[in-house]
């Protein structure tokens, strides 16, 4: 479904991702994971189309999408939760949702798709017609999340989807990313709350300066010593326990 292959991306002169590798295949949830700075927002971006390639290859069903524009990637059935989640917020719920189904395929489908975040999502139909900014940070994820399944996408792309949000809430939104994959949406998870992300991914890759450092099924991973200590501070023990 999705290929990178030796990617680099740059802001002028700075690197800030060096020969990037990655896949995900159709209807897996895979995470990035990796400390502030190491790129993970600037891979996303670059999987969405928004950051140019510097070098290597970005391939969707074998098609490479270097130098292609943005619009391309969402008919390529690319749908981007970037952090801070970004919603209107003096619209309402509704016109926030509406916003996610602005391509003709996923427009002609509106309605459907407003049932199922609806059906997703319980307490949504309740906000629709409230201004976005009144709802709290985990509901405008909750809305933010929503507003890309609007887009009927193949490929859901989440940046730092727990970013500020209390531990109940956290929990909450990983149980609804869960269950967005096991309706067949392909998800591609960047993520700093690690032990979280690895515990719901099938593979995961660790991103750090820009760089792959390491990747595979999230048990191996959590055997690493360094792995363990750097990004999630625990024993063996512990992280077979958080898993």
């Amino acid at each position: 479904m999705l290929e990178l292959r030796s990617v680099e991306a740059r802001y002028g002169a700075a690197v800030a991702l060096r020969d990037v590798s990655l896949s995900i295949a159709a209807g897996e949830l895979v995470c990035v994971v990796g400390p502030n700075g190491a790129g993970k927002t600037t891979l996303i971006n670059v999987i969405a189309g928004l950051h140019r390639v510097a070098a290597g290859v970005v391939a969707y069903d074998a098609r490479d999408m270097k130098g292609v524009a943005a619009c391309r990637f969402c008919d390529e059935g690319v749908a981007i939760v970037p952090e801070g989640r970004r919603l209107f917020t003096a619209m309402t719920v509704r016109e926030n949702l509406e916003l996610g189904s602005y391509r003709a395929d996923a427009k002609a489908a509106r309605r459907a798709s407003l049932e199922r975040v609806a059906a997703m999502f319980p307490p949504l139909s309740g906000w629709f017609d409230r201004a976005a900014g009144t709802l709290s940070g985990g509901q405008q994820q909750m809305v933010a999340i929503a507003r890309a399944l609007m887009a009927c996408p193949r490929l859901l792309l989440l940046d730092e989807p727990s970013l500020g949000l209390a531990p109940v809430i956290v929990l909450e939104l990983f149980e609804i990313i869960r269950r967005v994959n096991a309706e067949g949406v392909a998800v591609l998870l960047v993520e700093q709350n690690v032990a979280m992300a690895l515990a719901v991914a099938t593979r995961a890759y660790v991103l750090e300066q820009g760089a792959i450092i390491a990747s595979g099924v999230p048990e191996t991973l959590m055997r690493e010593p360094h792995l363990r200590r750097a990004y999630l501070g625990v024993d063996a023990d512990d992280a077979a326990v958080a898993l």
